[in-house]
């Protein structure tokens, strides 16, 4: 709270667009099903109108990060949240595939402008000190978009499956004013376009060319992770409504209702514990365990039958990948100096091609076996938990 006050409420400006654009993501998880229905599409197509956002996502994150560097955070928040406004209301309208690719397409165009400039944003107005809770509010918001989006979706729903995205659309057009008139820019005007700042990002200014630099850095295992916790946690949305839906019967409300208070506990950790946490275990230990925890409740999804049991295990995922998200990204803003635009560009572009393979892999699986979507991503969150012991291991020799 010390840090909302000293910052004249920037952070929380910044949360209200996050929590926005992460309520428009999570509006369409209960509803699939419904939207299955209407349009006569298989899971494979549903995965692939997922992974679209995520596609159009990676691709400009690395840019927009960049553009945070230079033309400002502000500008690009403002402008993103325009665009976002936009993606919503298209698809309220849309009533064929192409128009929902489309306006999700756009919808992963305004993510990537908004999260590496809200991140790095995050980061100029914070101390050393404060990042950790900095980024736990940040975190936190994303983390209610999430919990909010599918009870709005699942509810609202009732009305019109669509209404949901015009009210996001609104929220959007509000959420830019907001931050056009009461946001003021972090980024210093003299590091804006100075030939000091232009030889940090220049020489890595194509999306490939930083992917294939990045393992240089000495948070590229923090990329892998951010990566691999992507493709775990979009293969379990993706699919879970789905699974749910075919397995049990859940309808609508029933998904908004597990989703929404199974991980409600993920926002209230970050915004009350995550700090704690944080400098009692460091970020390395929190990171592991909770890549184990994900991948063993991942798999445990498989064999629950009773509501209430569906319920504890997609409470303690929720809360796993909620606490993991924003460790890793208060790991790597301590790593990036005076990169944090462009750290926080590779961190979105990561976590983006994460979420453009989980949905295309999970709806391929589900047309084949309900279970094998899970079974995978349980393997991978495993198989990341490994490496991430390894690397801790590797870190405490080279220290001796």
């Amino acid at each position: 709270m010390a840090i909302l006050l000293k910052q004249q409420g920037a952070l929380l400006i910044l949360m209200l667009n996050l929590f926005l654009v992460f309520t428009g993501i999570g509006l369409i998880i209960p509803i699939m099903p419904s939207f299955m229905n209407e349009l006569g599409v298989n899971g494979s197509l549903m995965g692939l109108m997922v992974a679209v956002f995520s596609l159009a996502q990676f691709l400009f994150s690395p840019m927009a990060g960049r553009l945070a560097d230079t033309v400002g955070r502000k500008r690009m928040i403002v402008v993103g949240m325009f665009v976002f406004a936009v993606s919503e209301a298209l698809f309220g309208i849309a009533h064929s595939p192409v128009l929902m690719f489309v306006s999700r397409a756009l919808g992963g165009l305004s993510a990537a402008m908004i999260m590496p400039a809200v991140m790095a944003y995050a980061a100029d107005i914070t101390t050393d000190e404060e990042r950790a809770a900095g980024m736990g509010y940040v975190n936190a918001s994303i983390t209610t978009g999430f919990i909010i989006g599918p009870g709005i979706g699942g509810y609202v729903a009732e009305f019109g499956i669509r209404a949901p995205f015009y009210a996001a659309g609104v929220g959007g057009v509000l959420a830019a004013l907001v931050s056009l008139f009461f946001l003021k820019e972090s980024l210093p005007a003299k590091a804006k376009g100075t030939e000091a700042h232009a030889d940090v990002v220049e020489p890595k200014n194509g999306l490939l060319t930083q992917m294939k630099h990045s393992y240089r850095e000495p948070y590229f295992l923090s990329l892998i992770i951010v990566f691999v916790m992507s493709f775990g946690l979009a293969n379990f949305e993706t699919i879970y409504s789905l699974f749910v839906d075919h397995k049990f019967g859940f309808d609508p409300k029933d998904i908004a209702f597990v989703i929404t208070f199974g991980s409600i506990a993920g926002a209230v950790v970050q915004l009350t514990f995550f700090s704690w946490l944080l400098n009692r275990f460091g970020e390395k230990r929190i990171i592991t365990a909770c890549l184990l925890v994900a991948g063993i409740f991942v798999l445990l999804m498989l064999f629950v039958h009773k509501f209430w049991l569906i319920f504890g295990v997609t409470f303690v995922v929720f809360l796993a990948i909620d606490i993991l998200r924003p460790t890793i990204g208060t790991q790597m803003s301590k790593l990036a100096k005076d990169q944090q635009g462009y750290v926080a560009g590779l961190n979105s572009a990561f976590t983006s091609l994460g979420n453009i393979v989980g949905p295309i892999v999970a709806g391929v699986l589900f047309d084949m076996n309900i279970n094998s979507p899970y079974t995978l991503a349980a393997v991978v969150l495993l198989i990341c938990f490994a490496v991430s012991m390894k690397g801790q291991s590797k870190n405490s020799v080279a220290r001796e």
